[in-house]
């Protein structure tokens, strides 16, 4: 696929005509409103299928392949030729599929009950693991059960796995106190991994992703003792355990959010780990950049230290955020869907800039009553971006955060640069 971004006083018939396909699958594929109005900045999906290449005066085999990044045997053996001198200017080549490398996808979702299928449907294509948010525990080791049912009998149907989330937080509740209860008494966590244990044999869950934020840096060793008696005690029932881990830049960075999250410990006692490498821009904090890819590759420049590079999934929000400006302290931005995002450019007719440094797109309108907004979210380039980082550090793959927000490019996207583990 070809990313198109729309250039001032450009139409749809000039792009489709430009790249040899039609206006319709333009349309379906960016789920356009108005076909006959387009946005300059906006960056448009292009199937283009098959490669081809006219040879010039001068080419030759090696040099063509070079150029896309394949084997000059491969595309030999794609047009037919069994003569590598025997090519001639004009001679149309095709040029073979690079092989896609294979990766793990994991997403969270917290739409649940039957509101999950259609989701879960839709994704399954693209998932290797699906993680329906999340049980909390108690502090007497019991959990907190979600109506998860029908989004793991869904995910089976799409050959997904469905892996269990256990959380010690709430929306309004950090949770810390909560960890330093169970975390530091053993009968208690005797208790939360039989019911652990008994919760995934019930539902059908093959592996638990344990996500434990805001632990006090008291409890830092108790948190790697728990996670190392829980991942002994799961294997040796035939589960894995993977854990989510704060976006660190070092070692020793100090916050409640990071002192406890030991990456070396988790990295060698996990079977995988997702990293959070997102909410840079909060909905409590100024606009800017949700993933900005700057940051991410700060902390994937520490973790791959420390982590297994084949033990990492690299977190990717898949939502947008509307913010009021200027920011006062105390605001907080909407969070919308990337779709809705675009349709609120469209309906302000705002055109969209891309920064460069955070590889994120933004633009700025003005509400019905005057109030200026900034919106910051995802397109084609900046997931590109991601996905091409994601290959550049040799990483296990992606997880998603989270599965609801409609983003229609990001899925063809992905599959045309990956292939997506099945288990």
């Amino acid at each position: 696929m070809i990313i198109h971004v729309v250039k001032r006083g450009e139409a749809l018939w000039q792009i489709a005509d430009r790249y040899n396909v039609t206006i319709e699958d333009i349309v379906n594929l960016n789920k356009l409103n108005n076909p006959d109005i387009l946005l300059p900045g906006h960056a448009l999906l292009i199937p283009t299928g098959r490669q081809t290449y006219t040879v010039q005066k001068g080419d030759t085999i090696w040099q063509i392949a070079q150029k896309y990044g394949v084997s000059p045997q491969n595309l030999l053996w794609e047009n037919r030729i069994l003569n590598p001198d025997l090519i001639y200017p004009g001679y149309v080549l095709t040029i073979p599929q690079k092989p896609k490398p294979e990766i793990d996808v994991n997403a969270f979702t917290y739409f649940l009950g039957s509101e999950a299928v259609p989701i879960v449907r839709d994704a399954g294509p693209y998932l290797t693991y699906l993680s329906p948010f999340a049980y909390l525990i108690n502090e007497d080791g019991s959990l907190v059960s979600i109506a998860d049912e029908a989004a793991i009998a869904e995910a089976y149907s799409q050959g997904v796995v469905p892996m269990m989330s256990l959380v010690n937080f709430t929306v309004n509740v950090a949770g810390e106190n909560l960890a330093h209860l169970v975390l530091n008494n053993p009968d208690t966590i005797d208790t939360l991994q039989e019911n652990i244990i008994n919760t995934m044999r019930e539902k059908g869950y093959q592996g638990l992703n344990i996500d434990f934020e805001y632990v006090l840096p008291e409890d830092r060793e108790a948190y790697n003792n728990f996670l190392e008696s829980t991942v002994n005690r799961l294997h040796e029932e035939g589960f894995f355990v993977s854990t989510s881990l704060a976006p660190k830049l070092s070692g020793e960075q100090v916050g409640l959010l990071y002192e406890a999250h030991d990456y070396p410990a988790h990295g060698r006692l996990a079977d995988f780990v997702v990293l959070m490498t997102y909410e840079w821009g909060w909905r409590g904090g100024m606009p800017r950049a949700i993933s900005p890819l700057n940051e991410i590759r700060r902390v994937l420049d520490y973790a791959v230290t420390v982590i297994p590079r084949d033990k990492i999934l690299m977190g990717f929000q898949i939502y947008a955020r509307d913010w009021k400006i200027p920011f006062q302290e105390g605001d907080e931005a909407a969070t919308i869907s990337v779709q809705d995002a675009i349709n609120l450019a469209y309906e302000h007719m705002a055109e969209i800039y891309y920064d460069y440094v955070s590889q994120s797109p933004y633009f700025h309108y003005r509400d019905a009553e005057g109030n200026a907004h900034e919106v910051w979210f995802e397109d084609a380039r900046s997931a590109q971006a991601k996905f091409d980082t994601v290959k550049e550090y040799g990483l296990r793959g992606i997880s998603y955060w989270g599965l609801g927000y409609e983003f229609p490019q990001n899925f063809p996207l992905l599959a045309d640069n990956f292939q997506i583990r099945k288990l």
